[in-house]
């Protein structure tokens, strides 16, 4: 076992016991659990920040493997909880960010080839991409969870169902609602932004801003059904039920696309190689 074998077990072992110690402090209602799990959940965040910091100092973009763009997700998932936790004191939200950061980051062992990227295109644009399309994602997996939470509540309520005492242990309906706006108010602009730099990115890349790529479609798609939730909550005051549902349709179409396209199906945005077609080598004509 290498150094860094030893720093990544280290790192998911931190995840795995801040969740565990979190649902135990949910269950048994004990807040002294729950504070150890920030604690034990921070330092692998630490760690986590720390080891991606390295290998971006260490090796240029163009080098970095699929597996680090995958850690990297997993990361700003981790982030954006500890960020809503600190602000709105939603801890909820961990219940849905350790599992699919964990389950990321042990997905990221298994793809360890480089992304092959041109140097001179792994540039600012390209980073630029990546960051803000992972942030606007953690944001929307925060909204997706928090709607989740929140029809399910209604839908008790409304139906004067029994409350079990996680119930009770969860925030109002309003504190959900929250969430779900500040995911699409700030989660939107990074999206665009991020779509806007891949535009660039494709440019230099391939000459043309639209290639046709089956991940641009959808991600033009997933923009436009963002920017209406966008433009429905700012202008037309949507809440409760309706941008929950959105929220939730929005982060289905665009988590089942980057798990479809990037891994299955062959394109500018693939994760494994596209196959070449060798040419048969050119032959000299023989003398009869």
């Amino acid at each position: 076992m290498t150094l860094f074998d030893l720093v990544y077990f280290t790192i998911l072992a931190l995840y795995v016991l801040g969740t565990l110690f979190y649902m135990a402090g949910a269950f048994s209602h004990r807040v002294q659990l729950k504070r150890l799990a920030g604690f034990i959940a921070g330092a692998g965040l630490l760690l986590h920040t720390l080891i991606l910091i390295h290998f971006l100092a260490a090796t240029s973009i163009s080098s970095l493997s699929v597996g680090y763009f995958i850690k990297l997700f997993s990361w700003c998932l981790v982030a954006i909880f500890f960020i809503l936790w600190w602000r709105f004191k939603l801890e909820f939200l961990a219940l849905i960010a350790s599992p699919i950061a964990i389950l990321l980051f042990i997905f990221s062992f298994t793809h360890k080839t480089a992304a092959k990227m041109p140097p001179h295109l792994a540039g600012p644009f390209f980073g630029l991409h990546i960051g803000t399309l992972f942030g606007s994602m953690a944001l929307l997996a925060m909204a997706f969870a928090a709607g989740i939470i929140f029809l399910r509540l209604e839908k008790k309520i409304k139906g004067k169902a029994r409350l079990s005492e996680m119930d009770r242990e969860m925030p109002a309906l309003s504190t959900f609602d929250r969430v779900n706006y500040w995911a699409v108010v700030v989660g939107f602009p990074l999206y665009t932004i991020g779509m806007l730099a891949g535009f660039v990115f494709a440019k230099l890349s391939w000459g043309q801003v639209l290639t046709g790529d089956p991940k641009e479609i959808v991600s033009i798609v997933v923009w436009l059904l963002f920017a209406v939730l966008f433009h429905n909550r700012l202008a037309r005051g949507w809440w409760g039920r309706r941008p929950a549902v959105w929220a939730i349709g929005i982060f289905t179409l665009a988590i089942g696309s980057m798990i479809v396209i990037n891994f299955f199906v062959p394109s500018h945005h693939s994760f494994r190689p596209i196959p070449s077609v060798e040419k048969p080598a050119l032959t000299a004509p023989t003398n009869p």
